[in-house]
């Protein structure tokens, strides 16, 4: 006993010594606490594990304070064990205060309502409408859209209308991995969406909320903005530079942009605002030291820093008030504050209390790509300039001219690398690929589009008044071009993507903490955030490629050939399901019929394919119609498969080798992925989801079989 007495002894000295060389850093981890409540509470599947977290971030504060009440370590582990049972406690009630109804099932619903909020969708010439039905058990939130040839005038927010639309539920996760817009869905209230078949408007907005006016104002500007550029590409990236509207920008353009790891430029965030707030700060402080009167009497960066606020504010209210923007917005608050006060302008303390105030008010935001992505490139720009050797490589000093440009240089282009290796992890994660020139690219591209479009699309906007903006506008569109080449260039170039299938969440929680660990700590500590970094690393590189895709409807499958090609069995599948599938498998949606395998046998209504994996081959069999196939003919095929996918119920005497994968499996299961080797391996959406209060199941309702013709062609 005295021994184990002495070991903790030493083991508390030990700890002490590193809580106080580490002691600036400590209040760093008190939103991090934060963030592993509410992501365990999404990780983890039920209430019981929630409530068991809770329990043991309990006992890890009661533990803290019993054995080091009185040290630094005990004090700071009982704090983050604190944020971390109020950070999945906070998600917890956030989520059940969501609850709301849903649609249950496809149907066609006529309803008034009144529109909350209008987005043109300019590149796909629909306009969608987020609408608060009036009757009572409707969803308190329908998301609707509406064709051109549909639209009627006055369609703005705060008026009433009558709409007829085909509505759904939310869509859930088709497969594992993929984006849930359930999840986004629930927390926003939105309870079904669907495609208008008429509307009608009954009452114009009589008396527009500060919002309503906010979105009028956003969409004008928008579509003035779009007029005024001549490329879609151009117009429609403009837009989105000054309103946060991404909805005009051609599918090929943004695709381009993510490929060349340029899309963050598109995301009203930071760099945009902290290109407004310095433009109105240094265009103030020069304007008002012209007087000498002022420039002696009053503190004129103060009054610079007040207007850079305000227009800050301004900008997050144009353009939309996301919680990007929100955030970036906050942040920049606090660093024009640190100005005024004559503190160090950006810190990893300014970052942290900017992402406390996030996640106490949208815990949910946490689970969401952007927020990762915003805080993660914050995050590594400021740990990156804090470190003091960086720090001393970047200080200015007495040196020629091409020296100071070259140490610039070398500055920006370190400093795009340290982004994207942050931003690597969480671009894998959320959308299985990752542009591995976006380090270069950005060294153009950041500069030109915060010094140069920027500020010639405001000139632009400012000539306008007087009718002299052309100009400035036809600039702003070759600086644009060139952005858009730039993009299509380092998109298009060999080997410029990398893509991988769908990482386990814990890889990616490993990788996270390990930089976190990295950015964070500040002595020998950091070190030791390589290993979790490594291995969750190797982890998500090691992870298989599926051999078998499904949806969670079993309308569409999806098979890896030997060679790493994806057959699709409905080769009419649209682009969504398309790319759905191949992100989920690590590929490029390029696929071949499956009925174009060699190895496959296809029929009007049944298709069957051999794989070898594992050291042996599987047999799959999938339904394509609805037609019902002779019992006797059905069960032999089933005997002689190992797996077994139709979109509808199939008779019990259907017994497959492993697996009978068909409507109402998959009604419990949602979308699956198979990795076939030796044992098998089968994930599933409801896997992943776990009891989350979106991830209810839907009713199963049987598609309807018709009987087959007389004459029906077997399988060849």
């Amino acid at each position: 006993m005295t021994r184990f007495r002495n070991w903790l002894s030493s083991l508390s000295d030990r700890l002490e010594t590193v809580a106080e060389a580490e002691r600036d850093q400590l209040p760093l981890w008190l939103p991090v606490g934060l963030m592993l409540g509410i992501g365990a509470w999404f990780y983890l599947a039920d209430e019981d594990q929630w409530t068991t977290f809770l329990l043991v971030a309990g006992a890890l504060v009661l533990g803290a304070l019993a054995l080091g009440g009185g040290t630094r370590w005990g004090r700071a582990l009982a704090w983050f064990g604190l944020a971390a049972a109020l950070g999945c406690g906070l998600i917890w009630w956030q989520a059940e205060r969501a609850e709301a109804p849903r649609i249950a099932r496809e149907q066609q619903l006529e309803m008034v309502a009144t529109i909350e909020s209008v987005q043109a969708m300019a590149a796909a010439g629909d306009t969608r409408l987020v609408v608060r039905p009036a009757a009572p058990g409707l969803p308190v939130r329908l998301r609707i859209n509406v064709e051109a040839d549909k639209m009627v005038a006055g369609l703005d927010p705060g008026a009433i209308v009558r709409i007829r639309a085909w509505v759904m539920p939310p869509a859930p996760t088709p497969v594992p991995g993929a984006y849930d817009f359930s999840r986004a869905a629930w927390f926003q209230q939105i309870g079904g969406t669907g495609r208008a078949l008429s509307v009608e408007l009954i009452a114009p907005a009589s008396q527009q909320s500060f919002s309503g006016r906010l979105a009028a104002l956003r969409q004008r500007l928008s579509a003035h903005i779009r007029a005024r550029l001549e490329g879609a590409g151009e117009g429609g990236i403009a837009a989105a530079l000054a309103t946060g509207d991404q909805y005009g920008i051609p599918d090929e353009d943004a695709d381009a942009m993510r490929r060349s790891g340029l899309a963050h430029l598109l995301s009203v965030s930071g760099l945009h605002l902290t290109a407004v707030v310095g433009a109105v700060m240094l265009l103030t402080l020069k304007l008002l030291a012209l007087s000498p009167t002022l420039a002696l009497r009053y503190r004129l960066v103060l009054i610079a820093a007040a207007a850079g606020a305000l227009a800050g504010i301004a900008y997050t209210l144009l353009t939309g008030a996301e919680v990007p923007t929100v955030r970036s917005c906050v942040a920049a608050l606090l660093v024009l504050a640190g100005i005024a006060l004559g503190r160090e302008a950006l810190t990893l303390r300014m970052v942290a209390v900017g992402a406390l105030i996030v996640l106490l008010l949208w815990p949910d935001s946490l689970a969401g790509a952007s927020f990762q992505l915003s805080f993660a490139a914050i995050v590594s720009i400021v740990a990156l300039h804090e470190h003091p050797r960086a720090r001393a490589w970047f200080a200015r000093r007495d040196e020629s001219w091409a020296m100071r440009m070259g140490r610039a240089m070398f500055a920006l282009i370190l400093t795009g690398l340290a982004v994207e290796l942050a931003l690597a992890p969480i671009a894998l994660f959320h959308f299985h690929r990752q542009g591995l020139y976006g380090a270069f690219a950005n060294v153009v591209a950041i500069p030109l589009t915060t010094f140069v479009i920027m500020p010639l699309e405001a000139l632009a906007l400012l000539f306008d008044l007087a009718g002299l903006g052309g100009p400035l506008w036809w600039l702003t569109g070759q600086a644009l071009s060139l952005l858009l080449w730039l993009a299509r260039t380092a998109g298009s170039a060999p080997g410029a993507v990398a893509l991988i299938p769908a990482m386990p969440a814990a890889a990616f929680a490993l990788m996270i903490g390990g930089g976190l660990w990295l950015c964070l700590w500040r002595t020998k500590l950091r070190r030791w955030g390589l290993a979790p970094l490594a291995l969750g690393a190797l982890w998500a590189l090691a992870t298989p490629a599926p051999d078998l895709i499904v949806t969670g409807d079993g309308t569409h499958l999806a098979l890896r050939t030997p060679d790493g090609q994806l057959a699709i069995l409905r080769p009419r599948a649209g682009d969504y399901v398309r790319q759905t599938l191949a992100e989920a498998s690590g590929a490029e949606p390029d696929f071949l019929e499956l009925e174009s395998l060699p190895t496959a046998a296809c029929s009007q209504d049944l298709c069957a394919a051999d794989l070898d994996r594992g050291g042996r081959s599987w047999r799959v069999l999938a339904t394509r119609t609805p037609v019902r196939v002779p019992f006797a003919e059905m069960m032999r095929a089933c005997a002689e498969a190992d797996i077994v996918v139709s979109d509808r119920m199939l008779p019990r005497g259907c017994t497959p080798r492993w697996l009978r994968a068909d409507l109402g499996f998959l009604s419990r299961s949602g979308g699956i992925t198979i990795t076939l080797g030796d044992p098998p391996a089968l994930a599933t959406v409801a896997e992943r989801e776990g009891r989350h209060p979106w991830a209810l199941p839907p009713p199963v309702e049987p598609r309807p079989e018709r009987a087959a013709p007389p004459a029906k062609p077997g399988m060849h």
